[in-house]
């Protein structure tokens, strides 16, 4: 009774509770009409108390009997909590998940029984956390996130894993060191906050970490169906002054076996730190390798950092990327001079099978040879030239009208045609998913 009053400064509150997850974010739990009446009689709902703060222990029966004193039961985990509302059903409360996962294993016995105890907490002044895996501090101002994420929560434990939650990624922090006490509040209180390297010996390979890729040195690897691999890489002021005048530009280059494999390439400029089917600027999903050109005539480029997503489309595949900076000036003379050649050429007629202007002198061997050996494909808006045997293959999606090879309709469909679903609930295609979720918007 003593070690009560001075838990909770005068007040006495404790609840032997059967425990219910309930959705919610932060550490606030929901207890029945009953506790607060027993608080209220006790006066602490007073301004002088402040913030209600509770603490909580699973605890285990020793005996088949009903528990009725302390001597039957064993404390296990113990963290804190707040008070979200008083509408629980009598003799449960219930937990969200912060305080849910902190408090039980997977071996917990259903409905587990918890220890709800009134207790007094001071203001939190310091707190070290360590991320359980590394990626977390790649994120843009990695400290407002967390400073977004706290202010779901009363209270903070030594010990406690906090999830901190980006767009579709989640991230744990686990809580290493807390001042002036192991246990503090963190409601309306400035906190010192420290965010030490993860522990890289148990340091276990995550999709959702960023390795660094060097200009000009190639890096190799391995991809799961469905799985990412992410990468990235920087455009700083030096390499922009080198592309801006549009004479050069980014080449990203994926280059994989095909061997019952495939994948596809995403790439966003941050603050967009992981690029998804859903939210990226740039993308290939050519079936095999694949290139992505990266120019300074793009409205999204600029110097800055940009992130690389390797996704596995299909099967194991393994691969080779590469970010290099390439000239350009070879290629615009050599359009240069074909347009050139094209309007010296005068004395030209345009053939009646593929519609291109041939010699005049050349015409009629040309559409003799043209008419037995190619044909024009008659989609609204193709009229690609193709050789008779290529034009099985040849094909146009029937919803958005691309072309592609026979072999690659099942793809196509797959990516661009497959319904996307937003967090937010909306459900698109990829075009207009993309469009929905670009780096200047949020659902």
């Amino acid at each position: 009774m003593q070690e009560s009053l001075l838990a909770g400064r005068g007040i006495v509150f404790y609840r032997l509770l059967e425990a219910f997850f309930c959705e919610g974010g932060g550490d606030k739990i929901k207890l029945p009409p009953s506790c607060f009446a027993e608080l209220s009689e006790q006066g602490t709902f007073d301004k002088r108390q402040g913030p209600l703060y509770f603490q909580l222990s699973l605890v285990h029966e020793e005996s088949t009997s009903s528990i009725q004193t302390t001597d039957k039961v064993k404390q296990g985990r113990t963290t804190h909590s707040g008070v979200l509302e008083f509408t629980a059903d009598e003799g449960s409360v219930g937990l969200p998940p912060h305080v849910w996962n902190n408090l039980f294993s997977e071996g917990t016995p259903k409905p587990p029984l918890v220890e709800v105890r009134y207790v007094w907490l001071p203001k939190g002044t310091y707190a070290k956390l360590q991320p359980e895996k590394v990626g977390f501090s790649d994120l843009p101002n990695h400290k407002a996130i967390l400073e977004t994420c706290l202010r779901q929560h009363a209270t903070l434990s030594q010990g406690d894993i906090l999830t901190v939650n980006y767009g579709q990624l989640a991230y744990e922090l686990r809580v290493l060191e807390l001042k002036p006490s192991s246990s503090v509040s963190v409601l309306e209180t400035d906190i010192e906050v420290d965010i030490v390297d993860p522990d890289t010996s148990s340091q276990k390979t995550d999709g959702h970490v960023l390795m660094p890729l060097e200009f000009g040195m190639p890096q190799i690897g391995t991809i799961e169906e469905g799985k990412f691999v992410y990468y990235k890489f920087s455009i700083d002021n030096v390499i922009w002054e080198q592309l801006s005048p549009g004479n050069s530009c980014v080449e990203v280059k994926l280059e994989s076996e095909t061997d019952g494999g495939d994948t596809d390439i995403f790439i966003s400029r941050h603050p967009v730190i992981f690029p998804t089917r859903h939210r990226h600027e740039w993308s290939s999903h050519d079936i095999g390798s694949k290139t992505l050109i990266l120019s300074s005539n793009d409205k999204n480029m600029g110097a800055g950092t940009y992130s690389i997503g390797v996704y596995g489309f299909k099967g194991i595949t393994n691969y080779k990327i590469s970010v290099m900076v390439q000239d350009n000036f070879n290629q615009n003379v050599g359009q240069q001079a074909s347009s050139s050649m094209s309007s010296m050429e005068l004395d030209t007629e345009q053939c009646r099978n593929c519609k291109h202007y041939i010699p005049g002198r050349t015409i009629a061997l040309h559409e003799a040879y043209c008419s037995r050996h190619n044909v024009v494909c008659q989609h609204a808006g193709c009229g690609v030239v193709l050789r008779i045997e290529e034009s099985k293959n040849h094909i146009h999606c029937d919803r958005c009208g691309q072309a592609f090879q026979l072999a690659e309709l099942e793809k196509h469909m797959k990516v661009f045609h497959e319904p996307l679903h937003c967090p937010c609930g909306i459900i698109l295609e990829k075009e207009q998913m993309v469009s929905f979720m670009s780096p200047t918007l949020s659902c």
